[in-house]
């Protein structure tokens, strides 16, 4: 479907072909008339789908359609919040301030966003001259409630951009603190990769009689991007990513390493093998995330060595490859990785160095996503005999857990089954004795 066809308002229109914008993607067709409709929604879809503009273009409309109209002339000027964006990171918030800044570019709106690491006399100072849209991290939107730099009562739009990933980072408290600072009747919008159990949870809490939105299949990468396991030993991995960076040549590659530690050793180790690597993860400074993000996207440097802070809140065009030297801990988190390349509908590379003591994490994704990998071997990494002796020992080990577990939850059934029918054999002969 056309952009053209859904009705935006002539500045709007403007503003989003400006981006190259031509079709709507899947869940902006699907999202935009439910938003417009004005009723709550839960809505989701894979990373890269659009999720942003889904969710962006109809409040946008209907804000800047009611500033200009005759009877909201008054409120041109006072730009209150009337719609706020939370986001789990920095660099996701600040992705999306992006987005909207140049979707209403056009539009009598101002657009503001606030997050931990960034200066809080600016930030202040921007509150304090008042914005339509507030795009915010919870954490740094409960410190400016608590200095009374910002009012939420007049809002009418909430969004909960990633609301999975906010959960899984314990933002559950301070999204409930924002809540009650809000008491206009508003329209909820919870956007999520994921349908958690703390998603539906929250959801139920939040939502009313909302609409359920899921444009693909939970839990699953695009078909776009290709996805390769290479089995490697952990000492070697350092060398074998090397290799593959400069045997393929490839030029643009993000990697995401484990801990903040792993992942300075690791860019320090690409510099002395002559490949130019940045670094993006928490130890490092707002400034020095977003020099070290333009200088990857501007092929100033090779490789962007990342933490799972990156996950979800960078948006790199045609971002050709993406490496996990470390497996992440929740399989969930890989979805998000790989959803870094293959963008809007586009090509890309996944690649996963595996050594013996990743197979469980490795197991955990192939049961997510319903995929089995095939273990690449490159020429000249091969495990010693020991590393492979110790990995079969861990197979029959996990093997044989899992068989044992599987017994026993096949026992426990039988024995609560066992239980209901006792019970209920015993009521009955309790009601045979009272009719006598």
């Amino acid at each position: 479907m056309s952009v053209d066809a859904i009705g935006l308002s002539a500045g709007l229109l403007k503003a989003v072909k400006a981006c190259g914008y031509k079709n709507l993607t899947p869940i902006q067709q699907q999202a935009i008339p439910i938003i417009r409709s004005g009723v709550d929604l839960l809505a989701s879809a894979q990373t890269g789908t659009g999720k942003t503009a889904a969710f962006s273009l109809p409040i946008l409309d209907e804000l800047a359609k009611n500033l200009t109209s005759s009877q909201s002339s008054q409120l041109a000027g006072s730009h209150n919040i009337k719609a706020l964006v939370l986001t789990p990171t920095r660099e996701l918030a600040a992705q999306v301030a992006e987005n909207m800044k140049a979707y209403s570019q056009f539009l009598p709106l101002k657009v503001g966003v606030v997050y931990g690491g960034g200066k809080m006399a600016s930030q202040t100072k921007m509150l304090k001259q008042g914005v339509d849209v507030l795009i915010a991290t919870p954490g740094r939107l409960i410190e400016h409630l608590a200095l009374r730099n910002v009012e939420l009562a007049q809002i009418h739009y909430l969004v909960l951009d990633e609301a999975d990933r906010m959960l899984d980072m314990g933002f559950l408290t301070d999204i409930e603190k924002l809540l009650l600072s809000i008491k206009h009747k508003h329209q909820t919008l919870m956007f999520s990769a994921t349908y958690s159990n703390k998603v539906k949870s929250l959801a139920k809490h939040i939502l009313t009689t909302p609409k359920t939105l899921g444009v693909t299949k939970q839990n699953t990468t695009s078909g776009k991007v290709k996805q390769a396991v290479y089995w490697v030993s952990e000492a070697r991995k350092r060398e074998l990513l090397s290799e593959l960076i400069g045997a393929n040549n490839w030029q643009q590659v993000l990697v995401f390493a484990g801990t903040k530690e792993s992942a300075n050793i690791l860019a320090k180790e690409l510099k002395l093998d002559g490949i130019k690597a940045a670094l993006c993860h928490g130890d490092k400074t707002q400034g020095a995330r977003n020099k070290a993000l333009a200088d990857f996207t501007e092929g100033k440097v090779r490789v962007l060595v990342a933490t799972d802070v990156a996950a979800r809140g960078l948006d790199i065009d045609d971002l050709a490859y993406v490496v996990n030297f470390h497996l992440p801990f929740l399989a969930e988190d890989y979805v998000h990785r790989v959803g870094r390349t293959g963008r809007a509908g586009k090509s890309g590379m996944a690649i996963s160095l595996v050594s013996p003591k990743d197979e469980r994490f490795l197991g955990n994704i192939e049961q997510l996503i319903g995929r089995q990998f095939e273990r690449i071997i490159v020429p000249g990494y091969e495990l010693k005999r020991d590393e492979f002796l110790e990995h079969t020992q861990a197979v029959e080990k996990r093997t044989s857990q899992n068989r044992y577990r599987a017994t026993q939850a096949k026992n426990q059934a039988v024995a609560k089954k066992s239980t209901k029918k006792k019970a209920k054999g015993q009521k009955y002969n309790s009601q045979i004795k009272k009719k006598r």
